[in-house]
């Protein structure tokens, strides 16, 4: 393990120069802020060049900090700066599930959001409120989607599935049409099955189709041993070796991308970003998908879809909160989101953007995200705070073992909810 110096002093290290007047000395009026964000280059790229527009325009410095692309990683490198009150880091981009996390070392920004808080999606800011404080602004969005075959849906003439029960006769479909030519690696549907936190995301959805609850309700009590959540795992459980390899139970999300991108499958679950790689000029699949909310349990029921995505957050510990608020309020701004969506496709937070006809030609989902029959699922991570990730590894686990037949749904969900209460001391202790 990282001694919490090597961390702290590894987080200064990689400081970069201002984005502002380098690190020459300021006027007297200017102060210096640092932000972490960016998981990838791209991203890193588009952040700076956000947070040098704020700096220019208001005759300040903004110093960036690159962290760690690997959420884990960025997490531990978070709880070790804050931990220490570091006051080198003022403005954090964190994950959709930190909120309850993190919450008592971030600022309230609800004071200086005022009602502009509306304009976001409600339940990306009921997400960020914890115990009545939004200690954090929704920056991009991500959701769970179904990506699929357009071409052989076409040529067996078949509709886009909109109910599990479709979904499943089209992959069957497909699945022996396709296999009659003697390529017999091709499967209906695949996902992420690996007992990790893809596999939590799959598995809110699938509850969020039959009216299963959201293994713990918004007011903290265990809810995930119930007959609907019973029945919507073993539906899951029964598509291994009939529409879903049993492989899927070692995928990830990059392992699903490659086996759809290869061709050997006819739809698949994942999250927006993959559109572009399954489309770009190279790609085996470049104009042959198609993409569409995932499949809901009835025809009168809402489409499920994991709530992902980044924020961004201001640390209680920075000299300069005022400023950082003012940074953290620009860089959500829909002058800001519009650019990142143009120019790599960053999901906006504002639902007002997603009906600006320009932005929708970019992006095809992003009509979807209007629909009236989307449910956006949150994970149960503000209620249970920083039990948050002991809950999620409990549930990935024992559904894992339901899935790989080791142990019955029946079985696993009661032990599984008394696990839980154990760890909440009945619902009193998240």
């Amino acid at each position: 393990m990282r001694s919490r110096g090597g961390v702290f002093a590894g987080a200064l290290a990689v400081l970069v120069l201002g984005l502002a007047g380098g690190l020459s000395p300021l006027p007297a009026a200017a102060e210096r802020l640092t932000i972490s964000c960016g998981r990838f280059p791209a991203e890193h790229s588009l952040c700076r060049e956000a947070a040098r527009q704020w700096a220019e325009a208001n005759g300040h410095e903004v110093r960036m900090v690159a962290p760690p692309a690997v959420a884990d990683d960025r997490l531990a490198l978070y709880e070790e700066l804050l931990g220490v009150g570091a006051r080198q880091l003022d403005v954090l981009e964190i994950d959709v599930v930190w909120p309850g996390l993190l919450a008592e070392h971030l600022l309230d920004l609800g004071p200086a959001l005022g009602e502009e808080s509306d304009r976001f999606f409600p339940s990306l800011i009921a997400n960020n409120t914890v115990d009545g404080r939004l200690v954090a602004l929704p920056w991009f969005l991500d959701l769970g989607l179904l990506f699929y075959r357009r071409d052989l849906l076409q040529a067996a003439g078949l509709a886009v599935p909109d109910t599990w029960r479709q979904l499943e006769d089209a992959a069957v479909i497909l699945q022996d049409t396709h296999r009659a030519t003697g390529d017999r690696r091709f499967w209906g549907f695949i996902w992420q099955g690996w007992s990790y936190e893809g596999l939590t995301c799959n598995v809110m959805e699938w509850l969020g189709s039959w009216g299963g609850g959201r293994i713990v309700n918004a007011a903290g009590k265990v809810t995930v041993d119930n007959p609907r959540a019973e029945y919507a795992l073993k539906r899951a459980g029964d598509w291994l070796g009939i529409i879903s390899p049993p492989s899927v139970l070692m995928q990830t999300e990059r392992e699903s991308l490659d086996q759809f991108m290869n061709g050997q499958a006819a739809f698949m679950r994942n999250w927006p970003y993959v559109w572009a790689e399954l489309n770009a000029p190279q790609s085996p699949m470049h104009g042959k998908v198609g993409v569409a909310l995932l499949p809901r349990g009835r025809l009168d029921d809402p489409h499920p879809a994991t709530l992902g995505g980044w924020q961004l957050a201001v640390s209680r510990y920075s000299e300069h909160p005022q400023l950082a608020a003012d940074l953290v309020r620009y860089l959500t701004s829909p002058e800001v989101q519009r650019k990142r969506l143009l120019a790599g496709g960053y999901i906006p937070t504002r639902p007002a953007l997603l009906e600006e006809p320009a932005l929708r030609e970019t992006e095809p989902f992003l009509e979807l995200l209007t629909r009236p029959d989307l449910a956006l699922v949150a994970r149960p991570s503000t209620v249970t705070g920083a039990d948050y990730a002991a809950v999620s590894k409990r549930a990935q686990r024992a559904v894992f073992r339901m899935l790989d037949d080791q142990a019955s749904v029946e079985a696993a969900l009661p032990a599984l909810a008394a696990d839980l209460e154990q760890l909440s001391e009945e619902g009193s202790a998240w």
